[in-house]
């Protein structure tokens, strides 16, 4: 069945740039896209779901997430921990896993986000041990049935050269580079309507070199791809850039050309007034992390300011 009839709406929020919201209409669905809205539609052979007495909204998007960690939450040694400490208390679990973990972790975190009324998800996987890969993700998504994108993360400097991860999870940058190019050129979908697009995404300032991060920009670019990293997250994440790079993390993305329309940065959370200018003037995207940042006692992403 490739067709869905959803009939006799009490209301149907659009989210368009009207705000429009209409009453008992009819919407044809096929093949995961919108092809009518109105009342009385005709559709042989579609699926029907009667809505009368409901409201129909468009699926929510979530832009920021790290299925890999639906199987680690509530681990005590982290649960009091800032973002650095609660890193270094998962890495050890996270090295343990592989291609089963991944694949099932995913599985559970896309069927919660489906339960939510989410229809679309980011995932940012950035650490591979044991054999596991980006696959593993887009063959869950592809049983559940969300629309989904994957980005290929990174981490390639590890605790020996000043980074934050064990030198374990760390890879080789040709390789990185290498997986990136496999990843776009066998799964992503530029189509209308496309269930799998995949983007580009080196972990963090503090687990990646500036050589890679411009490295995958250009390849991104090339490839006609999205963009997306952590960055701001908190004052330590603030305090590792200036001690590194001499630089604030808006400087860092703009030097490393991480600014655009088609880049999006996780966080956010200690930008200042020049670097939301800066991401303003240049349509670089946020995606700003309210639950987690409350967890990890991070802080509140000036959303208000990024908006106005």
């Amino acid at each position: 069945m490739t067709d869905l009839l959803i009939r006799n709406a009490l209301a149907l929020v659009t989210m368009n740039l009207a705000r429009d919201e209409l009453a008992g209409v009819d919407v044809h669905v096929s093949r995961g896209v919108i092809q009518a809205i109105g009342p009385g539609l005709i559709v042989p052979g579609a699926e029907v779901v009667d809505a009368t007495g409901c409201v129909v909204t468009p699926g929510l998007v979530n832009t920021h997430h790290h299925l890999y960690q639906t199987l680690t939450r509530a681990v005590p040694g982290g649960q009091d921990a800032l973002l650095f400490g609660w890193l270094k208390t998962l890495y050890p679990i996270w090295a343990r896993f592989g291609p089963e973990e991944m694949f099932t972790s995913a599985q559970v975190g896309l069927a919660e986000l489906a339960l939510s009324g989410c229809t679309m998800t980011s995932d940012h996987l950035y650490l591979y041990p044991n054999g596991a890969r980006l696959d593993d993700t887009i063959g869950a998504a592809q049983e559940v049935g969300l629309r989904f994108h994957p980005t290929r993360g990174a981490m390639s400097i590890g605790e020996s050269s000043g980074g934050l991860p064990p030198d374990s999870l760390v890879e080789p940058e040709a390789a990185i580079l290498a997986d990136m190019i496999r990843v776009v050129d066998r799964f992503h979908d530029d189509k209308p309507g496309a269930m799998v697009r995949v983007g580009l995404a080196p972990c963090s300032p503090f687990s990646v070199s500036r050589e890679l991060m411009r490295d995958t920009a250009l390849l991104a670019r090339d490839k006609r791809v999205m963009l997306h990293t952590h960055l701001a997250e908190n004052d330590e994440d603030v305090a590792y850039s200036l001690a590194r790079f001499g630089c604030r993390p808006g400087q860092y993305a703009e030097d490393l050309g991480w600014i655009g329309p088609d880049v999006w940065h996780a966080h956010c959370v200690k930008l200042d007034g020049s670097e939301i200018e800066l991401f303003t003037r240049s349509g670089t995207g946020v995606a700003h992390c309210p639950c987690s940042n409350c967890r990890l006692g991070s802080g509140i992403a000036p959303v208000r300011a990024m908006r106005d």
